[in-house]
């Protein structure tokens, strides 16, 4: 059966690039999102998520197949509804309250035949155990029997223009095996490959594998990076060393800490699962996170350290700070260390400035004066911290005029600089 009408619940760095993505595939897409400014941002062609710039928008609303609202009942008459929302922690605990207000709000306008797919990243079981129930409860139907319910974990990565969400394989899954069949049905009219299996279990668990495995291989890299400064060995040259070998190794970089919603928060719902479940902790897990989260206040002391080399205390010192976003080339402030960075750093008296070209002004940390990169204000710094690698910057202008560069980032090299 052919998907007409589609309904995307969540227009963020996820849902929006879906949605676009469907009216290029010939749908009607509704997409729906709680936000009433960012639905009327999109509705006036403006865009925040880098991926999906504003011309690519323009040509979706034209088109006359995408509407962005804030209203349930422009839902009606759905085919395929897919949930991309948030799901945070609060206090250590899996906070699903924006799942469960999707399946809430769009449990009355289910009906006969149609699907509705998870796509945001939880622990195992939350598509049959929370998801499913409220969509029954709403609906009156059951699945599997009336509509076909399934889960296929986002795979998008902010910033990377190789692997987009039309070329990157998509995990698929279903309740059962008509639902499996929808699901797959649908994702294969807007990605070049589906990978089915056979749960959503299964598929909720992959999900947690992939960022389980960046989380712990990064936080090795970061403490090897702490433990290797101390020992005088330049880490940077030995992973460079080490990705000559053409098996058995991947190379992971260090860097400030981790950010987004992805790896900060993803594995923590498995953790949390096996503890809830089984009764037992997920040490690697919980001792990669301690490592990340140490991160930020290595950074700052190692900053501080650097200031009292050049004779300068960091109480009162001017530092310039090059990117604040979780990830290169995005403005995504989500979980950023940066801003634990810039946190501590004031703390200790610090004046701050940032070059942030991506970030909407209002995500800024209080206290940080945005400013653009030139010669003038790098000169004028006591240091200059490279804490988010953007492709934009003149790293050329850091070498030659600052005084002392602290580069988390491995971007710059020279007699001033000191690298992670």
């Amino acid at each position: 059966m052919s998907v007409e009408k589609l309904v995307v619940i969540g227009q963020g760095y996820v849902g929006l690039p879906l949605a676009m993505r469907a009216v290029e595939a010939g749908m009607d897409v509704v997409g729906l999102d709680v936000d009433t400014d960012r639905v009327k941002k999109l509705a006036s062609g403006e865009s925040f998520v880098e991926d999906i710039p504003a011309d690519r928008l323009g040509r979706a609303l034209a088109s006359g197949r995408y509407r962005p609202s804030a209203e349930y009942p422009d839902a009606e008459g759905f085919d395929v509804c897919v949930i991309t929302v948030p799901t945070p922690l609060r206090d250590g605990t899996p906070d699903l309250s924006y799942v469960e207000q999707a399946g809430v709000g769009i449990g009355p306008y289910v009906r006969p035949g149609c699907a509705v797919v998870l796509e945001s990243t939880t622990y195992p079981g939350t598509t049959e155990e929370l998801l499913r129930p409220l969509l029954e409860s709403a609906s009156g139907l059951r699945s599997p029997g009336d509509f076909h319910l399934g889960y296929s974990p986002e795979r998008i990565d902010p910033g990377n223009p190789t692997w987009r969400l039309e070329n990157t394989p998509k995990v698929v899954s279903g309740v059962d095996a008509e639902s499996l069949v929808r699901v797959d049905e649908f994702y294969r009219r807007i990605v070049t490959r589906t990978v089915p299996v056979a749960s959503t279990r299964v598929a909720e668990l992959t999900k947690l594998i992939e960022n389980t495995f960046r989380q712990v291989n990064i936080a090795l890299i970061n403490e090897l990076t702490m433990l290797s400064h101390h020992l005088g060995i330049d880490v940077w040259q030995a992973i460079e060393a080490a990705e000559t070998k053409p098996f058995g190794f991947m190379p992971f970089r260090p860097g400030p800490g981790v950010g987004g919603h992805c790896l900060p928060i993803d594995p923590c719902y498995l953790s949390w699962q096996v503890k809830r479940r089984l009764g037992r902790q997920f040490r690697f897990i919980e001792l990669a996170n301690d490592v990340n989260h140490e991160m930020p206040e290595h950074v700052t002391q190692r900053i501080m350290a650097g200031l009292n080399r050049t004779g300068r205390a960091v109480s009162g010192a001017r530092l310039l700070l090059l990117g604040l976003a979780y990830k290169k080339n995005t403005g995504d402030m989500r979980d950023s260390p940066a801003v634990e960075v810039v946190r501590r750093l004031h703390d200790l008296g610090a004046e701050v400035r940032a070059v942030e070209p991506y970030a909407e002004p209002h995500q800024i940390p209080g206290g940080v004066l945005v400013v653009p990169l030139t010669e003038q204000e790098v000169a004028a710094a006591d240091a200059v911290v490279v804490v988010t690698d953007h492709d934009v910057f003149d790293y050329d202008i850091v070498t030659r005029r600052a005084r002392y560069v602290f580069d988390t980032r491995n971007r710059c090299s020279g007699p001033a600089v000191e690298r992670l």
